[in-house]
């Protein structure tokens, strides 16, 4: 859920992409402040964008896996969970040449035996803390101050990259007309100004614990 911690990060997370012409624009926003990130990535989003999988790891940032595409894992069947998360690491390590350690489930929806089986793909499951409303239908500057209001040493920023849609089995739509280079870099800015650096999961890591907590939603 978060990462506890003595040092002044937020750990920044995307999920959906990766997806060209929404990806790269967020990306050289990080880049413009020395900012990374954890980019928890559709199957079948990453399928049709392999360069821009590596560019990201080239870039520092992190590869994680959001899914073979994006149905609730609560609803798969159960013969079907396993090989889903496994058959999904594998591929997506494959496209990314690196070793996957994290997986953020669709919509963040869990039960004890999805988790069991994310653990026995060798999978850490991650959620978040906060958010910056990226995909709500709020005003830019709630977004903002969602985030910002959320962003404390050791939090888990949920962003999007992407929009899943039913090419990858979405079954709701994403909200239109959302600004993400502008929310990202005003929400990078307010973090420096509380001398707080955006990093990737993996980064928060080397020099704290995670926090969990039970979460489980059908």
């Amino acid at each position: 859920m978060s990462v506890r911690t003595r040092s002044r990060q937020v750990v920044l997370t995307f999920d959906d992409g990766p997806l060209p012409g929404s990806t790269e624009p967020l990306a050289t926003v990080l880049a413009d402040h020395n900012a990374q990130a954890t980019f928890f990535m559709l199957l079948t989003r990453a399928r049709r964008s392999p360069g821009l999988v590596r560019n990201l790891l080239q870039a520092g940032h992190e590869v994680a896996l959001h899914g073979l595409d994006h149905r609730r894992v609560t609803t798969l069947p159960r013969h079907d969970l396993a090989p889903w998360l496994r058959d999904a690491r594998a591929e997506l390590e494959d496209i990314a040449g690196v070793p996957v350690r994290w997986f953020r489930p669709p919509h963040g929806a869990q039960s004890p035996r999805s988790r069991l089986a994310a653990s026995a793909a060798g999978l850490t499951t991650v959620l978040w803390s906060g958010t910056t409303w990226d995909w709500k239908d709020v005003s830019h500057e709630e977004r903002v101050a969602r985030a910002m209001r959320d962003a404390v040493p050791g939090a888990i920023l949920l962003a999007h990259d992407g929009a899943a849609d039913a090419s990858d089995l979405a079954t709701e739509e994403a909200v239109g007309g959302v600004d993400k280079v502008a929310l990202l870099s005003e929400v990078l800015t307010g973090l420096e100004e509380r001398d707080l650096s955006a990093v990737s999961l993996g980064t928060a890591l080397t020099a704290g614990t995670p926090v969990r907590r039970l979460s489980f939603s059908h």
